[in-house]
Protein backbone atom coordinates (compact mmCIF):
# COMPACT_ATOMS: atom_id res chain seq x y z
CA UNK A 1 0.00 0.00 0.00
CA UNK A 2 1.62 3.44 -1.34
CA UNK A 3 0.51 6.40 0.77
CA UNK A 4 2.09 9.25 0.16
CA UNK A 5 3.72 11.92 2.53
CA UNK A 6 3.07 15.13 1.45
CA UNK A 7 5.53 18.08 2.08
CA UNK A 8 4.68 21.42 3.95
CA UNK A 9 4.42 23.06 0.99
CA UNK A 10 2.19 20.47 -1.15
CA UNK A 11 -0.21 20.55 2.17
CA UNK A 12 -0.17 24.15 1.43
CA UNK A 13 -1.57 23.51 -1.91
CA UNK A 14 -3.58 20.53 -0.99
CA UNK A 15 -5.39 23.18 2.03
CA UNK A 16 -5.62 26.14 -0.68
CA UNK A 17 -7.92 23.57 -2.99
CA UNK A 18 -9.85 22.39 0.68
CA UNK A 19 -10.29 26.52 1.21
CA UNK A 20 -12.62 26.90 -1.87
CA UNK A 21 -13.89 23.08 -1.37
CA UNK A 22 -15.09 24.59 2.13
CA UNK A 23 -16.33 27.77 0.66
CA UNK A 24 -18.47 26.26 -2.09
CA UNK A 25 -20.04 23.60 -0.01
CA UNK A 26 -21.08 26.51 3.11
CA UNK A 27 -22.12 28.38 0.21
CA UNK A 28 -24.42 25.53 -0.64
CA UNK A 29 -25.78 25.20 2.14
CA UNK A 30 -27.50 28.33 1.98
CA UNK A 31 -29.11 27.38 -0.57
CA UNK A 32 -30.59 24.24 0.60
CA UNK A 33 -34.36 25.20 1.28
CA UNK A 34 -37.94 23.48 0.65
CA UNK A 35 -38.74 23.77 -3.00
CA UNK A 36 -35.03 24.31 -4.49
CA UNK A 37 -34.09 21.49 -7.07
CA UNK A 38 -30.95 19.34 -6.52
CA UNK A 39 -30.21 19.81 -10.13
CA UNK A 40 -30.25 23.49 -9.01
CA UNK A 41 -27.53 23.08 -6.33
CA UNK A 42 -25.83 21.40 -8.71
CA UNK A 43 -25.70 24.50 -11.11
CA UNK A 44 -25.08 27.13 -8.48
CA UNK A 45 -22.03 24.94 -7.13
CA UNK A 46 -20.62 24.48 -10.80
CA UNK A 47 -20.63 28.66 -11.34
CA UNK A 48 -19.10 28.99 -7.19
CA UNK A 49 -16.54 26.79 -8.50
CA UNK A 50 -15.82 28.76 -11.78
CA UNK A 51 -15.56 31.97 -9.91
CA UNK A 52 -13.00 30.75 -7.72
CA UNK A 53 -11.05 29.40 -11.04
CA UNK A 54 -11.34 26.16 -9.97
CA UNK A 55 -12.60 22.34 -11.48
CA UNK A 56 -15.60 20.76 -10.02
CA UNK A 57 -13.39 17.41 -9.32
CA UNK A 58 -16.39 15.16 -9.55
CA UNK A 59 -17.51 15.74 -13.16
CA UNK A 60 -16.69 13.22 -15.30
CA UNK A 61 -15.18 11.31 -12.83
CA UNK A 62 -15.89 7.56 -14.10
CA UNK A 63 -18.52 9.01 -16.13
CA UNK A 64 -19.94 11.14 -13.05
CA UNK A 65 -22.19 13.59 -14.60
CA UNK A 66 -22.79 15.92 -11.86
CA UNK A 67 -20.37 18.79 -9.58
CA UNK A 68 -21.95 17.91 -6.50
CA UNK A 69 -23.27 14.45 -5.22
CA UNK A 70 -27.05 14.99 -3.58
CA UNK A 71 -28.14 12.17 -1.35
CA UNK A 72 -31.72 12.80 0.08
CA UNK A 73 -32.85 10.79 2.80
CA UNK A 74 -32.05 7.02 2.19
CA UNK A 75 -29.63 8.11 -0.02
CA UNK A 76 -26.42 7.40 1.46
CA UNK A 77 -24.58 8.77 -1.13
CA UNK A 78 -23.32 9.61 -4.85
CA UNK A 79 -27.17 10.94 -5.42
CA UNK A 80 -27.28 12.62 -9.14
CA UNK A 81 -28.36 16.00 -8.95
CA UNK A 82 -31.92 16.41 -10.59
CA UNK A 83 -34.63 18.85 -12.04
CA UNK A 84 -37.09 16.15 -10.89
CA UNK A 85 -36.29 16.32 -7.04
CA UNK A 86 -37.43 18.89 -5.58
CA UNK A 87 -36.53 19.02 -1.69
CA UNK A 88 -39.53 19.24 0.99
CA UNK A 89 -39.84 20.04 4.29
CA UNK A 90 -38.20 17.28 6.50
CA UNK A 91 -35.82 16.15 4.21
CA UNK A 92 -32.04 15.30 4.78
CA UNK A 93 -29.21 16.32 2.16
CA UNK A 94 -25.84 15.07 2.07
CA UNK A 95 -24.11 17.16 -0.24
CA UNK A 96 -20.61 15.85 -1.14
CA UNK A 97 -18.01 17.99 -3.16
CA UNK A 98 -14.35 17.70 -4.57
CA UNK A 99 -12.49 20.79 -6.00
CA UNK A 100 -9.34 20.47 -8.15
CA UNK A 101 -7.46 23.65 -7.79
CA UNK A 102 -3.94 24.08 -9.03
CA UNK A 103 -3.50 20.42 -9.37
CA UNK A 104 -4.41 19.52 -6.29
CA UNK A 105 -8.00 18.36 -4.81
CA UNK A 106 -10.12 18.89 -1.78
CA UNK A 107 -12.88 17.01 -0.37
CA UNK A 108 -15.82 17.36 1.88
CA UNK A 109 -19.77 16.71 2.49
CA UNK A 110 -21.99 17.81 5.54
CA UNK A 111 -25.85 16.42 5.71
CA UNK A 112 -27.98 19.70 5.75
CA UNK A 113 -32.03 19.86 7.30
CA UNK A 114 -34.89 21.12 5.03
CA UNK A 115 -37.42 22.68 7.55
CA UNK A 116 -37.96 21.28 11.10
CA UNK A 117 -36.92 17.31 11.50
CA UNK A 118 -37.30 15.11 14.10
CA UNK A 119 -35.37 14.41 16.92
CA UNK A 120 -34.63 11.05 16.25
CA UNK A 121 -33.21 12.85 12.86
CA UNK A 122 -31.31 15.55 14.61
CA UNK A 123 -29.93 13.12 16.80
CA UNK A 124 -28.79 10.53 13.67
CA UNK A 125 -26.92 13.75 12.16
CA UNK A 126 -25.42 15.09 15.38
CA UNK A 127 -23.70 11.10 16.26
CA UNK A 128 -22.41 11.50 12.92
CA UNK A 129 -20.45 14.55 12.87
CA UNK A 130 -19.60 13.61 16.23
CA UNK A 131 -18.13 10.57 14.80
CA UNK A 132 -16.03 12.40 12.16
CA UNK A 133 -14.28 14.49 15.09
CA UNK A 134 -13.62 11.62 17.24
CA UNK A 135 -12.01 9.58 13.57
CA UNK A 136 -9.94 12.64 13.06
CA UNK A 137 -8.77 12.95 17.09
CA UNK A 138 -7.23 9.52 15.75
CA UNK A 139 -5.23 11.22 13.20
CA UNK A 140 -1.61 10.97 15.20
CA UNK A 141 1.56 9.98 14.22
CA UNK A 142 2.35 6.50 15.73
CA UNK A 143 -1.12 5.60 15.96
CA UNK A 144 -3.04 2.79 13.11
CA UNK A 145 -4.89 3.50 10.04
CA UNK A 146 -7.65 1.30 11.65
CA UNK A 147 -7.97 3.68 15.22
CA UNK A 148 -9.52 6.09 12.75
CA UNK A 149 -12.39 3.65 11.85
CA UNK A 150 -12.46 2.62 15.51
CA UNK A 151 -13.44 5.94 16.68
CA UNK A 152 -16.26 5.94 14.52
CA UNK A 153 -17.62 2.80 15.00
CA UNK A 154 -17.22 2.99 18.84
CA UNK A 155 -19.21 6.19 19.03
CA UNK A 156 -21.98 5.71 16.56
CA UNK A 157 -22.86 1.92 17.52
CA UNK A 158 -23.67 3.10 21.07
CA UNK A 159 -27.00 5.11 19.54
CA UNK A 160 -27.90 2.43 17.83
CA UNK A 161 -26.84 3.41 14.49
CA UNK A 162 -24.07 1.49 12.05
CA UNK A 163 -21.04 2.69 9.60
CA UNK A 164 -21.54 1.51 5.78
CA UNK A 165 -19.36 -0.63 5.18
CA UNK A 166 -19.31 -0.75 1.49
CA UNK A 167 -18.11 2.78 1.06
CA UNK A 168 -15.06 4.37 2.87
CA UNK A 169 -12.95 7.29 3.31
CA UNK A 170 -9.45 7.81 1.34
CA UNK A 171 -6.21 9.01 0.88
CA UNK A 172 -6.58 12.76 -1.08
CA UNK A 173 -3.71 15.45 -2.26
CA UNK A 174 -2.72 14.97 -5.88
CA UNK A 175 -5.86 12.99 -7.14
CA UNK A 176 -9.32 12.57 -6.10
CA UNK A 177 -8.90 9.16 -4.30
CA UNK A 178 -5.88 7.86 -2.99
CA UNK A 179 -4.64 5.05 -0.92
CA UNK A 180 -5.55 4.12 1.92
CA UNK A 181 -9.18 3.14 2.55
CA UNK A 182 -10.43 4.11 5.49
CA UNK A 183 -13.57 1.91 6.64
CA UNK A 184 -15.40 3.55 9.14
CA UNK A 185 -15.73 0.41 11.45
CA UNK A 186 -13.37 -2.74 12.46
CA UNK A 187 -10.91 -2.98 15.34
CA UNK A 188 -8.18 -0.45 16.76
CA UNK A 189 -4.25 -1.31 16.26
CA UNK A 190 -4.49 -2.47 12.66
CA UNK A 191 -3.12 -1.73 9.07
CA UNK A 192 -0.29 0.85 8.31
CA UNK A 193 1.19 3.35 11.21
CA UNK A 194 -0.01 7.16 10.47
CA UNK A 195 2.90 9.52 9.85
CA UNK A 196 3.32 13.27 9.25
CA UNK A 197 2.90 14.44 6.12
CA UNK A 198 -0.62 11.87 5.32
CA UNK A 199 -3.68 13.58 4.04
CA UNK A 200 -6.74 11.67 4.56
CA UNK A 201 -10.51 12.46 3.33
CA UNK A 202 -12.30 11.17 6.78
CA UNK A 203 -16.01 10.51 6.31
CA UNK A 204 -18.72 8.63 8.21
CA UNK A 205 -21.86 7.44 6.39
CA UNK A 206 -23.99 6.45 8.96
CA UNK A 207 -27.33 4.56 9.03
CA UNK A 208 -30.27 5.00 11.28
CA UNK A 209 -31.10 1.10 10.19
CA UNK A 210 -28.64 -1.47 8.36
CA UNK A 211 -25.42 -0.83 7.26
CA UNK A 212 -26.38 -2.64 4.16
CA UNK A 213 -26.99 -0.56 0.84
CA UNK A 214 -28.17 -1.36 -2.84
CA UNK A 215 -27.00 0.43 -5.63
CA UNK A 216 -29.90 1.46 -8.15
CA UNK A 217 -29.79 0.99 -11.52
CA UNK A 218 -28.20 4.62 -12.48
CA UNK A 219 -25.50 2.44 -11.16
CA UNK A 220 -24.49 5.31 -8.90
CA UNK A 221 -27.33 6.15 -6.33
CA UNK A 222 -26.43 3.90 -3.35
CA UNK A 223 -29.49 3.57 -1.09
CA UNK A 224 -30.15 2.26 2.62
CA UNK A 225 -31.60 -1.50 1.70
CA UNK A 226 -34.01 -0.30 4.45
CA UNK A 227 -34.69 2.65 3.39
CA UNK A 228 -34.00 4.11 6.38
CA UNK A 229 -32.27 7.20 6.82
CA UNK A 230 -28.43 7.74 6.06
CA UNK A 231 -26.24 10.93 7.50
CA UNK A 232 -22.64 11.83 5.56
CA UNK A 233 -20.13 14.22 6.94
CA UNK A 234 -16.81 14.86 5.85
CA UNK A 235 -13.19 16.54 6.11
CA UNK A 236 -9.77 16.39 4.20
CA UNK A 237 -7.01 16.27 7.31
CA UNK A 238 -3.58 16.61 7.10
CA UNK A 239 -0.72 15.12 9.83
CA UNK A 240 0.84 18.21 10.54
CA UNK A 241 3.52 18.14 13.58
CA UNK A 242 2.20 14.60 14.26
CA UNK A 243 -1.42 16.07 14.65
CA UNK A 244 -4.65 16.19 12.67
CA UNK A 245 -5.34 19.61 10.67
CA UNK A 246 -8.54 19.60 9.50
CA UNK A 247 -7.64 21.28 5.82
CA UNK A 248 -11.48 21.72 5.14
CA UNK A 249 -12.34 25.22 6.69
CA UNK A 250 -13.01 28.36 5.56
Amino acid sequence: MAIFIYSEEEIKRVEDACRITAAVLDEIGKHVVEGISTFELDRIARDLIKKFKAIPAFLGYKGYPAAICTSVNEVVVHGIPSKGQILKKGDIVGIDIGVRYNGYFGDAAKTFIVGKVSNNVKKLLEVTREALERGILQCKDGNHLSDISHAVESHVVQYGFQPVHEFVGHGVGRNLHEEPSIPNFGKPGKGPVIKTGMIFAIEPMINEGTYQVEILQDGWTAVTKDRKLSAHFEHTVAVVDGNPKILTHN
